[in-house]
Formats: C-alpha cells, sequence, structure tokens
C-alpha cells in the first residue's frame, strides 16, 4: 500500500478527530518547529462540566511576541498538573469508563517534563496505546527543514517516503497542492463528518472536547469511536 502521512502541531490532550487522523495514516510527523501560538490548543484543551465547557490550560513561559517553536516552550512550573486531574476526577468520575481511565492517566500528571511538546508526545503516545492505534510518530527536527509552507511540508513528506500527504480540511486555504505533485506525492483531504456521538455526560452532545471525554465515557470501547483508514 502506498504510504500516508500526516503533519500536524502537537496539542494537548487532543480532541477525537486529531486521533482520528492519526489512525488514518502511516505516519504521522509532530509540526513542533511551527511558531508557538497563544489561545490555540498547543497548551489547552476542553472538558464537559455540569456548567458548560471548561478549559484545562497549560501555564507556559512565552517570549516577547511569541516567536519561540512549540518545541522550545517551557511548561511554567508543575502545580496545573494535579489541578487538571482534580478536575478530570470531579466532572468525570460518574461515567462508565471512569475507572478503567483512570488507572492509567493518573500517572502521566506525575512529574511531567519541563517542555511542552514532550508534555503532549506523553499523552498522545499514551492515548492512541488505549485508542489501538499503531501509526508511527515522529518530529519534524528528525528531518531536514526546507522551504517554507507547503514546500517545508511537501519536503517532509519526501524525506518520510510518502506516496500520499493527508491533510485536514482547515489548509485548505493555504495549501499549495501543485508543489506536492512536482514531487510525486498526491494530497487528500481528511474529513470528520464520519464521526458519529458517543454516550455523553451533561448535557446536549459536544464534539469539540479533549478526547478524554470518550475514554471517560466509553472506556474500553473508545476505540470503536474513530475514523480509521480504509482496509
Amino acid at each position: 500500500m502506498s504510504k500516508r502521512v500526516a503533519i500536524l502541531q502537537s496539542n494537548y490532550i487532543p480532541w477525537r478527530g486529531y486521533f482520528s487522523l492519526i489512525a488514518a495514516v502511516d505516519e504521522f510527523v509532530l509540526y513542533d518547529d511551527m511558531q508557538y501560538t497563544r489561545r490555540d490548543w498547543r497548551n489547552r484543551n476542553r472538558i464537559k462540566t455540569p456548567a458548560g465547557l471548561s478549559w484545562l490550560s497549560v501555564p507556559v513561559q512565552v517570549k516577547g511576541r511569541y516567536e519561540q517553536s512549540i518545541r522550545d516552550t517551557v511548561i511554567d512550573g508543575d502545580d496545573w498538573a494535579q489541578n487538571h486531574w482534580k478536575a478530570l476526577q470531579l466532572n468525570y468520575r460518574r461515567a462508565a469508563g471512569f475507572d478503567w481511565a483512570a488507572g492509567w492517566l493518573e500517572p502521566l500528571y506525575d512529574r511531567p517534563p519541563r517542555m511542552l511538546s514532550d508534555l503532549n508526545r506523553r499523552f498522545i503516545d499514551a492515548l492512541c496505546q488505549r485508542l489501538d492505534i499503531g501509526t508511527r510518530i515522529t518530529w519534524s527536527s528528525d528531518y531536514v527543514l526546507e522551504g517554507e509552507r507547503s514546500e517545508r511540508l511537501a519536503s517532509l513528506c519526501a524525506q518520510a517516503g510518502a506516496a500520499v500527504y493527508l491533510s485536514g480540511p482547515s489548509a485548505r486555504d493555504y495549501l499549495d497542492e501543485a508543489v506536492f505533485q512536482r514531487r510525486g506525492i498526491d494530497v487528500e483531504w481528511f474529513s470528520y463528518a464520519g464521526l458519529a456521538e458517543y454516550p455523553q455526560l451533561w448535557g446536549p452532545f459536544e464534539p469539540q472536547v479533549s478526547v478524554l471525554d470518550l475514554l471517560f465515557n466509553c472506556g474500553a470501547d473508545a476505540p470503536r469511536h474513530l475514523l480509521r483508514r480504509a482496509p
């Protein structure tokens, strides 16, 4: 089968669609050489509570006008870690899969890494394991970074041996497909439209929350609620 590659910045406890994209490719490149962006998903995500959606944010140190890369972003202290775990306990202890998830999830909050990228990778790796995702995950820094924007993405794909670049739908506004075509790489667009609702606490279904919501609510059945690459 033709090798499929996706490239995306690391996020903190990402939503279900992020893991569906990982599951749909052969290699997933964490693009943490990109600039850190404020009020984005790099260091925060949302959970459901009886009072509505609530943010869990990892405090980070920033320089000047946020000109640092994601992989150079330092976490500011570690008090936040136990606060996040307490918030998860408080809001999901009644969920059907809480006991199943808590045993392996709570230790991830012990002694958090100093760097944001390392923290995100810790959770992404553990969550992929629980979601039955065996995709190879690499860093953009494992490769030579060449060019800008589309050219850099195409170069990363070529170095990874990709025949297909699978992109999220939001990149349609800026991705230059011709750059990939010149390298013999096809561009395909991933759709999250097939993500169906699952049993969820606290009112009407809300899709834009951390994948932890799925794991707490569905337990060992959570992998069934992802989109995956067709055989």
